[in-house]
């Protein structure tokens, strides 16, 4: 059960990976008025479930803290992660935001059953070292000017990080509450766009193929398979994992012809890989269990 879980927390690692060749592709719509759309899409599986069998509307039925921690998860996290980039040059940002694979690696030591190895930390700082190689290929420089954006992408990093962890601890809850938490984050973001943005609707049947594209896959599917491989899985081995998707995010706009191929990436995929490996060699290499003779 342990690595199904872990499998499909996964998938939700592949799908985040489509993120930015969908949102590439989904023109030039503004940030809060794509994530309303996008959650509202999200949220669509769910509630056709929920339609489907009407008892499972009893799951939904879940301590207020829990629907703080998933609303503050999701919503917490686009709206810190628009302002670091509204506020501060989009590669640094970015890097300072993915530290939270980091951050679930190491604060999985607070959960209980958990215990943090060497090799969870090596093999998140492996990640975190291909994914500087990606964000940071034509160098970083950190500027005071953009505090306010930094400082927005290191709580985006926590937000997440906490999220997650806590979402751990939050194991009784059924994964269809994640259906109110998109809700409630479209909502919100709605409301950000109205306040903040110019409306900007896709221009063509492709731009509008890709923002469905965002909505039903890293933007819907993927938080109800996070959810249940954070409470069901090796939530270790997934933090590290997660650096995989910004390296599979580059591959994507190198096949589709939005980026270049570079010797960065190359190494960037050894690193990355290399890591994740390393962190799930527990579950990879699991000792079998020696054969006993039977008693004469």
């Amino acid at each position: 059960m342990k690595l199904k879980a872990t499998l499909i927390g996964f998938s939700a690692i592949l799908m985040w990976s489509l993120l930015a060749l969908f949102t590439t592709a989904s023109g030039k719509m503004p940030p809060f008025q794509l994530s309303a759309i996008c959650f509202l899409i999200g949220s669509l599986p769910g509630l056709v479930v929920l339609a489907l069998r009407p008892k499972r509307m009893a799951l939904l039925r879940q301590p207020a803290k829990v629907w703080v921690v998933g609303i503050a998860g999701l919503f917490g996290y686009h709206f810190l992660y628009f302002t670091a980039l509204r506020n501060a040059p989009a590669v640094e940002a970015g890097l300072i935001a993915y530290l939270w694979p980091l951050l679930i690696v190491v604060g999985s030591a607070t959960l209980p059953g958990e215990k943090l190895r060497w090799y969870h930390i090596s093999g998140a700082l492996a990640g975190l070292a291909g994914t500087f190689l990606i964000v940071a290929r034509n160098g970083l420089s950190f500027d005071g000017a953009y505090t306010i954006g930094y400082a927005a992408a290191f709580l985006c990093a926590f937000t997440w990080a906490g999220y997650s962890l806590l979402t751990r601890r939050f194991e009784a809850a059924s994964t269809d509450v994640v259906t109110g938490f998109c809700l409630a984050t479209s909502v919100l973001s709605l409301l950000c766009h109205l306040g903040l943005e110019t409306t900007v609707w896709p221009e063509t049947g492709f731009e509008w193929f890709a923002v469905a594209g965002l909505g039903l896959l890293p933007v819907g599917a993927a938080f109800y398979a996070w959810d249940f491989g954070v409470k069901n899985g090796d939530i270790q081995i997934l933090g590290a994992a997660s650096y995989a998707a910004p390296l599979l995010s580059t591959l994507n706009l190198i096949l589709m012809g939005y980026a270049e191929p570079s010797w960065r990436i190359a190494i960037a995929c050894v690193l990355v890989t290399g890591g994740a490996v390393l962190a799930a060699k527990d579950m990879i290499f699991r000792a079998k269990p020696v054969a006993t003779a039977d008693p004469v």
